[in-house]
Formats: structure tokens, C-alpha cells, sequence
């Protein structure tokens, strides 16, 4: 596979880093951080490896072996289960599929802080980032599925991942929007109203696809980097997926390329928007029932 390449003086392999190689490679350089006084060179040198090999592995651009896991872990004072345990999830760091449980967050939220361009469609629900803390917390306790509990602290932790959106150097965005979202009766007319309006405030990156628009079923987030491989990433409410297949990154482009001719432009979707937000005021004033 041309996507191979054998580094033989490391004794590593160079693979196409994927979000979950760049998760644990991040989590070995925490991991060096706080059980360790190294910084990354000294680490390299301790262990008698390239000074390059050290920063490689935790940017998650190349696959480790075992035994340089082992060390690694053993000069951060692990014990064989911790190593064991944590050799279980790298052995599928590099696969180009991955499927994690919804609340395993860490891998979204640094995919999409290193991300330099993200382009999503959502069909029933507001994209992550662009939700308001209470239009976030309304659906959570709607699915049913979270523990009340917790609840608070995965809103937080999407309130969190919205950060980028205010970076001076943020990743260029665009967010299709299925008006069915639009439709959808969730929480209170005055939380609808927030979201409605923050959206109203962003159409700059957004463009919503009309109702009548039904060949589209799938909601998807592209995801591209500047110096990493492209990831297409869907959730449900039982997986997260990640692909970086390219195959399925072709054919989530061309999702995009029709949705391109479909949607909205920036000015139709803001007044679309613009006539949701009247329905709800309308309806409150005269004491009617919730926007249809």
C-alpha cells in the first residue's frame, strides 16, 4: 500500500495519521509531561532513540512497536497492566475506520482543533458547534439516554469545543443545515428562539437546505488538515465514526457538491431563518401552540 513507509533506522513504521493515532499520541506526551521531567529531546535521549522518533509517536505520526511502548511507559513509572491496557487501544490507532461509544469526546474535540476546514450537514439537530448551551442541554434530555448527571458536563464539554470558532486562526467553516432542524420542536419557544438566532447571526458560514430537499439522508462532517489526511466523521446515538478511507472521502465531497446546488445562499438562508424566528414571536403573542 503506498501509504506505507518503512523508516528503518527508527525501527517504526510511517503510516497516514488518523484521529485516534493523533488522541493517544497526545496522551503519551501528557502522560510524559506530568510522570516525567523530560522534555520530549531528553526523553529521546533517556531512551536511546532519534530525537525525532520521541515527537513523532506523540503527534501520532508514526505507528510504535510494542517494545517502544513499552519503554516509553516504563520511563513514566507504568505498570505492565497500564501498559497492557493501553497497547489494547493502539493496536487500532492507524485503522482508517474507527467507531467509538457517543461519549468519548477527547478524539472530536482534537480533530476538530486541529482541523483547518470543517464542512458539515445535520439534518435533524444544529451542528455541535454553532448550539447554544441551553438548545445543547435540551437534547440531551430529550434523547433519554444520558444519565441526569451527566448531563451537565457534556454540554460544558460542547461549549468547550466551540472555542475554535473564536481562535484569530479559526478553521474556515461552512455548516448546511436541513430545515427540518428548523422544525423541530425542542425545548421551550424561548431556547428555539436562542438557536435561531445565533444561527441568524452566523450565515456568513451557514446555508440551509429546504425542506423540500429529501435525497439527502445522511448527516456527515468533513474534516481536512494541513498536513494530515482528510476525515469524514458521522455520529448516532450509539456510535461516533470515523473514516479516512478514500473512497469515503470521495463520495462525502460529492454529498457536498449537490448540497452546494440545493441549498440556500447566505441571504435566502438568513431570511428563512429570519421568518422562523417571526413564526415563534408571532405565536407568542397570540398565545397559540408551538411553531409547526
Amino acid at each position: 500500500m503506498d501509504q506505507i513507509q518503512a523508516i528503518p533506522s527508527l525501527g517504526m513504521t510511517a503510516i497516514i495519521s488518523t484521529p485516534y493515532s493523533r488522541e493517544l499520541g497526545d496522551e503519551l506526551r501528557r502522560l510524559r509531561e506530568t510522570c516525567t521531567q523530560f522534555h520530549g529531546r531528553a526523553m529521546a535521549i533517556s531512551l536511546g532513540w532519534d530525537p525525532s522518533k520521541v515527537s513523532d509517536i506523540e503527534l501520532g505520526k508514526v505507528r510504535a512497536s510494542d517494545v517502544d511502548l513499552v519503554q516509553y511507559m516504563a520511563t513514566c513509572g507504568k505498570n505492565i497492566d497500564f501498559i497492557d491496557a493501553f497497547r489494547s487501544r493502539y493496536y487500532n490507532a492507524f485503522d482508517l475506520y474507527l467507531a467509538q461509544v457517543p461519549d468519548k469526546l477527547r478524539t472530536l474535540a482534537l480533530t476538530e482543533a486541529m482541523a483547518t476546514k470543517i464542512i458539515s450537514y445535520d439534518i435533524m439537530t444544529v451542528h455541535g458547534l454553532l448550539q447554544t448551551d441551553d438548545y445543547a442541554r435540551e437534547l440531551f434530555v430529550d434523547s433519554h439516554i444520558e444519565a441526569p448527571d451527566d448531563i451537565e458536563r457534556f454540554v460544558q464539554a460542547r461549549m468547550d469545543r466551540q472555542t475554535i470558532m473564536r481562535r484569530p486562526n479559526r478553521p474556515e467553516c461552512m455548516f448546511y443545515l436541513h430545515e427540518l432542524a428548523l422544525r423541530m420542536r425542542l425545548g421551550s419557544p424561548s431556547v428555539r428562539e436562542d438557536q435561531y438566532l445565533r444561527l441568524l447571526f452566523n450565515t456568513h458560514m451557514l446555508r440551509i437546505v429546504p425542506a423540500h430537499v429529501s435525497t439527502l439522508r445522511s448527516a456527515c462532517t468533513l474534516y481536512e488538515f494541513g498536513k494530515a489526511a482528510p476525515v469524514v466523521y458521522s455520529e448516532t446515538d450509539t456510535a461516533n465514526v470515523y473514516a479516512q478511507d478514500s473512497a469515503a472521502v470521495a463520495r462525502t465531497r460529492r454529498l457536498f457538491q449537490r448540497l452546494d446546488a440545493v441549498a440556500l445562499d447566505a441571504e435566502q438562508s438568513k431570511r428563512k431563518l429570519a421568518e422562523y424566528v417571526s413564526a415563534l414571536r408571532e405565536d407568542s403573542h397570540d398565545g397559540g401552540a408551538d411553531l409547526a
